[in-house]
């Protein structure tokens, strides 16, 4: 077997057994080349020129090739019996304890009462931070404060397993080190660091790799403040806010919290949300009531939450509202028992809180059946000949026919609990609200009804023929007829005066009593806008080639699309005519652009801007001097929808009197429309009830089933009604399953 000789030593730092000639290397000495001897001599020559070495320790000095003692020098990681075997004598673990009281003593004695005791220290720099407070907040500016976070329970439980196995001199130098760095200034830290980074071999440096990504992994919404937390989390969808809220109970906490889903349901409730284009159903009239009223009443009980009545309270309410009074028996009743009954109902009775996100989810269900087509179908029959006029509030049903009678529906009975009798002809419109139902007959009358009690209240003799439609708002009734005029009723001042200027019957009207004005709509094909202080046409809106049956003013959060306002259809069969007696025509801005000359028209001519205006004066100007002059004088209602019988269903803006879209879809006239900010829907001579997207314009579906032309139609957030000539009513219930 091959031997190496070494450099002279001072002594040989292993020694081997004499029946082996190779002689292992002593750890820290590298492998020198192979010198071949081909005799004995020259080894011997060779060993006794050496005067330091002597022939009875050469088998001490040579060095054994054995593989598995060479790669034992290619790694430093070492098997646990050679790491006991090879540990250093100067190792941290044999620090005699004076020298540790001279060099880890003083270093953790400077250091140490900055770091763990910063406040009342005197002479202590972090007493300065009291002349900057705000400065405790920034990490970055005071890089030497301590970083306060939760400890990690299963890291620590491992770490102190681990310390538990080893010696009490091994824990106490581990302990040491700990001690060290955490009492170190950030400057010293990072020399430390960089010192044991440079250190640390591949399978080593992966680990720290692994601990760091883990370490860097910080819980910001449970770290920052519940205000800031909230206040991210409103920036999220209604997706990523459920997938929020299955993190951990931290986070499902915040993410249903009030303060996130009632900013979601202003986002999306009764509106179309701008970024994603979903909208929700307004609440139902009745909670919007309940939770009104419990808010006033209980200023203590849980903010931003909807309270809402118990089912037998609201039941109560209602019998006693159906009937004008309580039983006879409750009031010959003991006052005194009377009380404790009461009393004890009120303990039973204990009012429903529902957080935003219970009302956020019950909207979204009724909007996903609405755009699924997923509803329950009642067809309510009662009626002896064609139906004609309908309203649907809350969870009643009025609707009018050609067999003179007003019938009043539960919707959750599908029963008729009172029938009105007292006309003497077809009813043609009716409105009702939670004290009074108005009607107008083709005995050329109108009624005012208790419609809990079935009472006709006074009758109003003020037209000359058939009553066509009636609207009223507040204390001003108006209605139209065939006789060609507007009548308006001021239920306060007893006054009654006529409007006159159509050429035809006037078959719908609306008046806003907070601008002061009414609309109209007529068989000689326009739309007119009236001010009832000068009692004159503010402007006459033309377009409609056929008979224009119905007027609907859109909510004032409608918004029509961008390429809409700014012309991008080219409505040039639509014009309005100013409010002066000439019938020239006020074009409006795309007929505007095909005119030659101003000088082809009447004086009257008052040609519109091209673009539309964009401050509130030049919108109040465009509605006449009356409102150029009183500037506290709210607006009328910007945008209106009609329906004639060419077919079609336009969009107008009242201001410019724009035509701004055209519907089209039915095969034959259109007769009725009701809408809100989500949805329009229109029923037509052909029988069908489609449901049309406001903004856009797009049909999202189309019902059919009546026999007959649908004349009425009704809508809420989560009930759709259609009236026909084949006397029956049909009711689409998109309700969630469970409500």
């Amino acid at each position: 077997m091959d031997s190496y000789h070494l450099p002279p030593l001072s002594r040989p730092t292993a020694s081997l057994g004499h029946d082996n000639n190779d002689a292992q290397i002593p750890h820290g000495i590298s492998k020198p080349y192979p010198t071949h001897h081909h005799n004995n001599h020259s080894r011997d020559t060779n060993s006794s020129s050496n005067p330091d070495l002597d022939l009875d320790h050469a088998s001490e000095l040579t060095i054994s090739t054995d593989p598995t003692d060479i790669t034992d020098q290619n790694c430093d990681r070492k098997r646990p019996e050679q790491q006991g075997r090879l540990r250093s004598r100067n190792s941290v673990t044999n620090m005699s304890s004076v020298l540790m009281s001279k060099t880890v003593t003083p270093f953790l004695r400077e250091h140490i009462p900055s770091i763990y005791a910063p406040i009342g220290k005197p002479g202590n720099h972090e007493t300065a931070r009291t002349e900057n407070p705000n400065s405790k907040f920034c990490y970055r500016h005071h890089p030497d404060s301590k970083c306060r976070r939760a400890a990690d329970k299963a890291k620590m439980v491992m770490i102190q397993s681990e310390l538990d196995k080893l010696t009490s001199a091994d824990q106490q130098a581990v302990t040491h080190v700990w001690s060290l760095f955490s009492a170190a200034p950030a400057r010293h830290r990072d020399l430390m660091l960089q010192g044991i980074l440079s250190q640390l071999c591949f399978p080593q440096l992966s680990f720290v790799s692994r601990e760091v990504n883990e370490a860097l992994k910080i819980d910001f919404i449970s770290a920052l403040p519940v205000e800031l937390s909230q206040k991210i989390l409103c920036y999220l969808d209604t997706v990523s806010l459920t997938k929020a809220a299955q993190v951990s109970q931290r986070w499902r906490t915040l993410a249903d919290s009030d303060a996130v889903w009632v900013r979601m349901c202003e986002q999306h409730v009764n509106r179309k949300c701008t970024k994603c284009g979903w909208g929700l159903p307004l609440l139902e009239r009745k909670k919007l009531r309940n939770y009104t009223r419990q808010r006033q009443l209980a200023k203590g009980g849980p903010q931003g939450r909807i309270t809402e009545l118990d089912d037998a309270h609201s039941s109560q309410d209602q019998s006693i509202n159906q009937h004008g009074k309580r039983p006879a028996e409750e009031e010959e009743e003991d006052p005194i028992k009377k009380r404790q009954r009461m009393a004890e109902a009120c303990k039973a009775v204990q009012p429903k809180t529902r957080s935003w996100k219970a009302v956020y989810r019950d909207r979204w269900q009724v909007s996903y059946n609405w755009k699924n087509s997923r509803y329950k179908l009642s067809v309510l029959k009662g009626h002896e000949n064609g139906v004609t006029c309908l309203q649907l509030d809350d969870n009643i049903l009025a609707t009018g026919s050609y067999d003179a009678t007003i019938k009043i529906w539960n919707i959750e009975t599908e029963e008729c609990i009172r029938t009105l009798v007292g006309h003497t002809a077809g009813i043609r419109a009716l409105q009702f609200d939670d004290s009074k139902l108005i009607s107008g007959s083709l005995d050329h009358t109108i009624k005012v009804w208790n419609w809990h009690t079935g009472e006709c209240l006074s009758t109003f003799a003020a037209h000359t023929d058939s009553v066509i439609s009636v609207h009223f708002d507040g204390h001003l009734l108006a209605s139209g007829s065939s006789d060609k005029t507007v009548k308006i009723f001021d239920f306060n001042s007893k006054e009654t005066y006529c409007l006159k200027g159509h050429t035809d019957w006037v078959n719908s009207t609306h008046v806003d009593i907070k601008s002061r004005t009414v609309f109209s709509a007529s068989d000689d094909t326009t739309i007119k806008l009236w001010d009832l202080d000068t009692r004159q046409v503010i402007r006459t809106y033309e377009g409609h080639v056929g008979h224009v049956q119905q007027v609907l003013i859109l909510p004032p959060e409608y918004e029509p699309e961008d390429e809409v306002l700014n012309g991008a259809q080219d409505n040039q069969d639509a014009m309005s005519v100013s409010s002066s007696g000439s019938r020239s025509p006020t074009m409006s801005n795309a007929h505007i652009e095909r005119a030659s000359s101003p000088g082809n028209h009447s004086p009257s001519y008052n040609p519109l801007p091209s673009s539309l205006p964009s401050g509130d004066d030049d919108v109040r100007h465009l509605y006449g001097s009356a409102f150029a002059a009183d500037e506290s004088r709210p607006l009328p209602p910007r945008y209106f929808m009609t329906g004639g019988l060419d077919s079609t269903i336009r969009l107008w803006d009242s201001a410019t009197g724009r035509c701004l879209r055209t519907l089209f879809g039915h095969l034959e006239g259109v007769w009725s429309l009701a809408g809100d900010t989500i949805r329009v829907i229109s029923g037509a001579n052909d029988a069908m009830v489609k449901i049309w997207e406001p903004r856009s314009g797009k049909c999202d579906a189309t019902y059919t089933g009546h026999c007959g032309p649908v004349t009425c139609v009704g809508l809420s957030d989560s009930l759709m009604a259609s009236g026909s000539e084949d006397g029956t009513i049909r009711l689409h219930s998109f309700k969630p399953c469970q409500q």
